[in-house]
């Protein structure tokens, strides 16, 4: 199993920045790629980015891209977010998400989200 706890979340005036922080415990070998999803009020769960452990391959949301960022210190198993340029509509619960190698049966693992509020 694997767990992951995010940090980072809270209030920022349009335009400002927030940096989230998502660290994985527990089998983390498992793991092949993590990432970051988000829900509006409202809405479906989308996708933000996400980056693979092995070659730091990166996909981002088009609604996101140039603006957030997405890294990992595989050292300390987390994975990282920095928002820039944040708008209104960024308004959400941000996921984390782990997603298992296939080899160890390609599960996919959800942090407890964190919210982001954007006041205009």
């Amino acid at each position: 199993q694997v767990q992951l706890v995010e940090s980072g979340g809270g209030l920022v005036q349009s335009g400002g920045s927030l940096r989230l922080s998502c660290a994985a415990s527990g089998d983390t070998f498992r793991i092949a790629a993590m990432g970051w999803y988000r829900q509006p009020p409202g809405k479906l769960r989308e996708l933000v980015a996400t980056i693979s452990i092995s070659h730091s391959t990166t996909n981002y949301g088009d609604s996101v891209k140039d603006r957030f960022t997405i890294s990992t210190d595989n050292a300390k198993n987390t994975v990282y977010l920095q928002m820039n340029s944040l708008k209104p509509e960024d308004t959400a619960v941000y996921y984390c998400n782990a997603e298992g190698d296939p080899y160890y049966g390609g599960a996919y693992y959800w942090g407890q989200g964190t919210q982001v509020t954007v006041s205009s």
